[in-house]
């Protein structure tokens, strides 16, 4: 039986080989999302701002929210609540559709020589390419109420790049691990939920009591969040001790995350 790389290396070297690949399948999972709707690409503007418009006025009208350090504007609360749904929704996206990734391509298990560990970049590259529409609107909003965003905006792909190791590894494991075991799809809805409400997304973490704070300090999302909202929106550098942290630990996750992939992926076939 084939022997699996689990080099760290592996990990990068596999998406270089198979680059072509990737691309065409992250092109056909875009363009078939869509295939067939009156308004086709024109979705991916139109949601995020639905969603936006939805949480603005539910947590600013009805809610009265405001965010502790701005100016309390719902034009403001607006946009930094943008901010932490692009995140959240970049993982999100990966995060639910990981239990059945290999399940929802069983044709390609059956390949011998088709490489089942660039479907989690398929995934993901679909997914930033939603991020990267989402990031547009809001920079067409900002510059339209507050005039050209921060220089520290630059940031960004520094604080994004970490969480996408995160979410690669999470893939990689939970994809495998949905293969043997089918309930783990019903757990990771619920679970997408509860770390929706204990990101800050919809609040400062000063706005969270002390003694609670751990359970926040404790999510992979909230780093990213919170430093995307500080580079976006407030202008401020990145924390470097943080997100150098951050960095190492995510890279970690997705090495840990493939080895359980390439380890477990000689019995898909069995099974399925």
């Amino acid at each position: 039986m084939r022997d699996f790389s689990t080099s760290p290396l592996e990990m990068f070297a596999s998406l270089w080989r198979n680059r072509s690949l990737v691309v065409a399948l992250t092109k056909r999972e875009v363009v078939g999302r869509y295939r067939g709707s009156f308004l086709g690409l024109f979705w991916s503007f139109v949601n995020p701002l639905f969603m936006l418009a939805v949480y603005t006025f539910v947590f600013s009208v009805v809610f009265k929210a405001r965010w502790g350090e701005g100016s309390g504007s719902k034009t403001e609360f607006a946009l930094v609540l943008f901010i932490g749904l692009i995140v959240f929704n970049l993982f999100a996206e990966c995060f639910n559709r990981a239990p059945g990734l290999i399940l929802s391509n069983v044709n390609y298990v059956k390949k011998v020589i088709f490489p089942l560990e660039i479907l989690p970049f398929v995934t993901l590259g679909a997914a930033f390419f939603h991020t990267l529409i989402s990031i547009l609107v809001w920079m067409l909003a900002y510059m339209l109420f507050f005039g050209m965003p921060h220089v520290t905006i630059f940031y960004f792909p520094l604080i994004i790049i970490p969480l996408a190791f995160f979410i690669l590894g999470t893939s990689w494991a939970l994809s495998a691990l949905g293969v043997y075991l089918r309930d783990v799809a019903q757990v990771i809805g619920l679970l997408t939920t509860v770390l929706m409400f204990l990101s800050p997304i919809f609040y400062p973490i000063t706005a969270i009591p002390e003694s609670y704070r751990i359970f926040i300090y404790a999510n992979p999302l909230m780093p990213a969040i919170e430093q995307a909202r500080n580079v976006m929106f407030f202008g401020k550098s990145p924390n470097w001790l943080m997100l150098g942290g951050y960095w190492v630990a995510m890279i970690c996750v997705a090495w840990v995350g493939f080895v359980w992939f390439q380890k477990t992926r000689k019995g898909f076939a069995d099974v399925i």
